[in-house]
């Protein structure tokens, strides 16, 4: 029987009891890693490695997508930027283009933070 990698067990224990909030935010810092990681494989030209890395970024935010709760309007407004963010990942993975990735990564980061921010705001309410 193979040892599990204890950093990779760690990880995946961290997931599994996350809260929505830290899902959400572990699913943008997710995001960012894969942006730059496909970033890194166009300038080394893997094309093959590049691909998936935008891949990966597509279906994150498809599945943060996916999970909003359109009674609420801001998940509407996400629902707009995030279809806008996978429509620029798209044309950024066929282009292999790095200022689109550069664009996204931007637009992404700002979520995020955002998110971080609202965190801390639910727990000082609380």
């Amino acid at each position: 029987m193979a040892m599990q990698n204890p950093y990779n067990q760690y990880k995946e224990n961290n997931i599994m009891t996350a809260s929505p909030e830290n899902l959400t935010l572990l699913l943008y810092n997710g995001a960012l890693k894969f942006i730059h990681q496909g970033k890194m494989f166009i300038e080394q030209k893997n094309i093959q490695k590049a691909n998936d890395a935008i891949i990966r970024t597509q279906d994150i935010i498809q599945e943060l997508n996916i999970t909003l709760d359109m009674q609420y309007e801001v998940s509407k407004n996400l629902r707009s930027l995030y279809t806008y963010i996978i429509e620029r990942l798209v044309e950024a993975n066929i282009h292999k283009d790095t200022a689109i990735l550069e664009e996204v990564n931007g637009m992404i980061t700002e979520l995020r933070d955002t998110w971080k921010e609202a965190m801390k705001l639910a727990k000082i309410g609380k």
